[in-house]
């Protein structure tokens, strides 16, 4: 499937666009835009795709995502099969000059320009100042809020992640400057097919030839733009899948969360997890069990 470059235009009388998504699943598409978003998980849960961050989401979590990162949301099953699920997500999209071309260069807006910045590879807000933003949330939301009270609402929300410490990087910079320069390249298809089809098995043949290049070229090339080998880029998104399965399915079997992760072998799957978490998946569950208690 092609990745898409997707509108998040606000309407010719908005500065920003407030909306309440409510369906029964999220948007399945790898995608960027030109737009910020803030994004708060009302209801739902699944694992997220932030550049080349993978991470499960929950309700309650709050993220901002950088204009022109990459990112997806993908439901847990059941919200596909069970109709009585369904996924709300209160959103935010903001062009990087809404409020004018020179507004967040002024001396005083220079704190949340220099966190925009940062907001480039994808920001989570974490800790006690979530409930702050989740209730100016809520006042944009109403359609009955006065419109002047709503800019200076977004303005709070801005200032409240610029001065928090509790917020956390998602992706990496080498994966930004490697989409920057090559949006809508070859590999915005490669990435697209691995999130929808990591489960699968791949082979480097198979997708050096989404790329319209033999396995040798790609594999010279994935690693020149993104620093790493495909082999390790499609580890990562198993084992990121696999933290969420245990994290959700404690209950199941290693053997069978090594399968639904796209492993065969059990061996294997231990290998790479232990790889990339420094923990077997028994430590890992042991680990986060601990942190939640």
């Amino acid at each position: 499937m092609k990745p898409k470059e997707l509108s998040r235009k606000s309407p010719a009388h908005k500065s920003f666009s407030v909306s309440q998504h409510i369906l029964p699943r999220f948007l399945n598409i790898w995608h960027y835009h030109e737009e910020y978003e803030l994004v708060y998980i009302h209801k739902s849960a699944g694992t997220k795709f932030i550049g080349d961050s993978i991470s499960k989401f929950e309700p309650g979590d709050l993220v901002l995502i950088g204009s022109k990162l990459p990112h997806l949301w993908l439901n847990n099953e059941e919200c596909s099969v069970r109709s009585n699920l369904i996924a709300e997500a209160w959103v935010i999209h903001f062009h990087p000059s809404c409020l004018g071309k020179d507004f967040f260069y002024l001396p005083e807006m220079k704190k949340i320009q220099n966190m925009l910045t940062q907001a480039r590879v994808g920001l989570e807000i974490l800790g006690e100042v979530k409930s702050k933003i989740i209730k100016t949330l809520s006042f944009l939301i109403d359609i009955n809020s006065d419109e002047y009270d709503k800019i200076v609402k977004f303005l709070n929300i801005l200032k409240l992640i610029t001065d928090t410490p509790d917020k956390k990087k998602l992706s990496s910079l080498s994966f930004i400057d490697s989409h920057a320069n090559l949006s809508g390249s070859r590999l915005d298809t490669v990435y697209e097919y691995v999130f929808n089809n990591f489960k699968d098995e791949i082979s480097l043949d198979q997708i050096a030839s989404l790329a319209n290049m033999n396995s040798t070229s790609f594999s010279r090339y994935f690693k020149q733009t993104t620093n790493k080998t495909f082999t390790t880029f499609l580890n990562e998104v198993r084992i990121g899948f696999a933290c969420r399965l245990i994290v959700e399915h404690g209950e199941m079997d290693i053997a069978e969360i090594g399968f639904e992760s796209g492993y065969n072998n059990l061996s294997n799957f231990n290998k790479q997890f232990k790889k990339i978490t420094d923990k077997t998946p028994s430590e890992y569950y042991r680990s986060y069990s601990t942190s939640e208690s």
